[in-house]
């Protein structure tokens, strides 16, 4: 595996980590606010999506697809966010993460200002769903 010194995501995991394959991993990022929230985060440190072969290009958006409709299916969201910047973190990754027109953001982007307070039940509510997302997750791995 490629790896950069001081990259946090070739350091670390990134949160807590679900799978680990061969190409990429998959990350529940630890954020209170908004569960659900995971991270795909390709091995080799390489910056953009053309920095990989057409297969590994291919292979990783059908990974991203997988990992949004388990999150549609078990989270239930009233939107899907997709995001991969890379500015601060110059590792291939992107985030998926479930959106609910209630958040303390939307509709804004989770990074963004706050638009209300958190909802506490609805909060703890979505918690409750975790460990059914972890499994639902977990045969993404075995992706073709």
């Amino acid at each position: 595996m490629t790896s950069v010194p001081n990259c946090p995501l070739c350091d670390t995991d990134g949160g807590e980590l679900l799978w680990r394959g061969a190409r990429a991993r998959l990350i529940l990022v630890e954020h209170e606010r908004f569960p659900g929230f995971c991270r795909i985060v390709w091995n080799d440190h390489v910056a953009e999506l053309s920095d990989l072969s057409p297969d590994d290009q291919a292979w990783l958006m059908r990974l991203m697809v997988a990992v949004e409709q388990t999150l549609r299916e078990v989270m239930a969201p009233d939107k899907i966010n997709l995001a991969a910047f890379g500015n601060m973190v110059p590792h291939l990754h992107w985030h998926v993460i479930p959106r609910y027109r209630w958040d303390t953001h939307f509709p804004e982007p989770v990074w963004g200002n706050a638009q209300r307070e958190a909802d506490a039940a609805r909060l703890a509510g979505l918690g409750k769903l975790l460990p059914a997302l972890r499994t639902a997750l977990a045969p993404l791995q075995d992706l073709r």
